[in-house]
């Protein structure tokens, strides 16, 4: 880190790379409802700032607990953790995580007013998932499930959730939708979990990269990226959605250098682009897949 500012060490703690996988699913789900003239200005932002805080605690909470357990070691590829790398205090840390929550928790309680307790449990499953991906007693994403869990919450949950709370409906495209987004935003982790396949292994942390391996963990890569794409087209062709969907597969050339990279790459430098590039991947896909929804309104 060249300058340890506390501003830069608390942007480092954030892992604004990971930030895509919240910002994504919101402007899929609020440009599906507007492609229906539906459009609530203000729950967008709800949500946006929901989403994002939820994904900021929950990597606070990880960089707490895996400092915690060991995890974070001097022999890992990856950025600087904070807590493990003695630059903040795990109090402090520890604070800091549930101060994200409770921003988050403040959104989520205008959106719960503004459509109905139905969103409470969906914002506090999403909290929970958040702690319990490297907190409590057994960890799941210790366990090989973090991908599944991110597919979920950032992909069929969030779109379908921000729909929701536009229109206060759900359709059969705004899960379909999930589908793509989810897949991409788990494609983070899973290159996360690529590139600490060792020290996780050495800690006892088995990802699902240190239970499949290295070798089947690129394929499984490579297959998310893929079925990705694949899905708009099946959404488009199952006449879910209109044409101008297919847009979104404008964003297919900046997989094949990332494609590359995981597929033959084992150094941290290496891999850490590639994570960057994994949430770049997510976020141009997004924003051309939310251009799509808007010209076919």
């Amino acid at each position: 880190m060249p300058s340890r500012t506390p501003l830069r060490i608390w942007v480092t703690a954030a892992r604004p790379r990971t930030l895509p996988a919240a910002v994504a699913p919101v402007l899929v789900g609020t440009a599906l409802a507007a492609s229906e003239d539906v459009f609530r200005p203000l729950a967008f932002v709800a949500a946006l700032i929901g989403s994002v805080f939820i994904q900021i605690g929950t990597n606070l909470s990880n960089d707490y607990s895996d400092a915690r357990r060991g995890a974070d070691t001097e022999e890992r590829l990856g950025p600087v953790r904070v807590t493990a790398g003695g630059l903040v205090p795990p109090r402090k840390v520890l604070v800091a995580t549930w101060l994200a929550f409770g921003i988050a928790v403040a959104a989520g309680l205008y959106l719960v007013a503004l459509v109905g307790w139905e969103l409470l449990l969906i914002g506090a499953a999403s909290i929970l998932a958040g702690v319990l991906y490297t907190g409590g007693p057994r960890p799941y994403g210790y366990e090989g499930l973090g991908e599944l869990f991110v597919f979920l919450f950032f992909g069929l949950v969030a779109v379908a959730g921000s729909y929701y709370v536009q229109t206060e409906d759900l359709t059969r495209v705004a899960v379909d939708l999930g589908v793509s987004v989810g897949l991409l935003a788990a494609a983070i982790l899973v290159v996360n979990n690529i590139r600490d396949i060792e020290t996780d292994r050495r800690a006892g942390k088995r990802t699902l990269a240190v239970r499949l391996g290295r070798e089947r963990t690129r394929w499984l890569f490579v297959a998310m990226i893929a079925l990705a794409f694949l899905n708009v087209i099946v959404i488009v062709a199952t006449g879910e959605a209109d044409a101008w969907l297919l847009i979104s597969l404008a964003a297919a050339p900046l997989a094949v250098p990332l494609v590359r990279t995981v597929r033959t790459r084992t150094d941290g430098p290496a891999l850490n682009g590639a994570l960057a590039d994994a949430g770049r991947l997510l976020a141009v896909f997004s924003i051309l897949l939310s251009a799509g929804l808007l010209l076919s309104g």
